[in-house]
């Protein structure tokens, strides 16, 4: 299938979709402020240089955009053109991804991860409903190694009895690392 824009314009397009200060990670990093966190911006000397870090507490922060990220929500959907391509490009930023994940465990950080679809799209949440679960994995005791909050239609999330009060249980996973991760 051929584009429906020109080479120039579809660069122009592309260039500016940004890596870093987005506007989900601008928001939830607004809303932990506006809790008492404070934090470290993309710090380049850890593994995936992680979108927030918060040293006092060793927890990295990753804000996902679904697409980039091949998130299985309504948010994602592949290219129709250069399909092998994409394809390609999206496993190999899950599995960096998943290496960069392993890596930090093994240095002893908590990890959390936001997903778009969990601020944007049919399935959102509030960014308070957010911010607040995070902030509260955070802060918990006993501490949780890793925590994921994504939108409603994220089916293949388990159920999580720490974080049902405040969102329904099947948007939040919470827990040890995944197996395959280790592996």
């Amino acid at each position: 299938m051929t584009d429906i824009v020109d080479r120039a314009t579809r660069s122009r397009m592309m260039s500016g979709i940004r890596g870093q200060d987005t506007k989900i990670e601008v928001v939830v990093r607004k809303a932990l402020f506006a809790r008492g966190f404070r934090y470290r911006k993309n710090v380049k000397s850890l593994p995936g240089s992680p979108d927030i870090v918060l040293p006092r507490h060793r927890v990295a922060v990753f804000i996902h955009g679904c697409f980039w990220h091949g998130h299985g929500c309504d948010l994602f959907r592949m290219p129709r053109s250069n399909t092998a391509s994409w394809s390609a490009k999206i496993e190999a930023n899950r599995e960096r991804d998943q290496r960069c994940l392993k890596e930090l465990f093994s240095l002893g950080w908590r990890i959390a991860e936001v997903w778009e679809c969990a601020l944007r799209g049919p399935a959102r949440f509030s960014t308070d409903a957010v911010a607040d679960e995070l902030s509260l994995w955070i802060r918990q005791k006993p501490l949780e190694e890793r925590l994921t909050i994504a939108g409603v239609a994220d089916r293949g999330l388990m159920a999580s009895t720490l974080f049902s009060r405040a969102v329904q249980s099947r948007k939040i996973r919470t827990g040890p690392l995944d197996p395959e991760i280790l592996s």
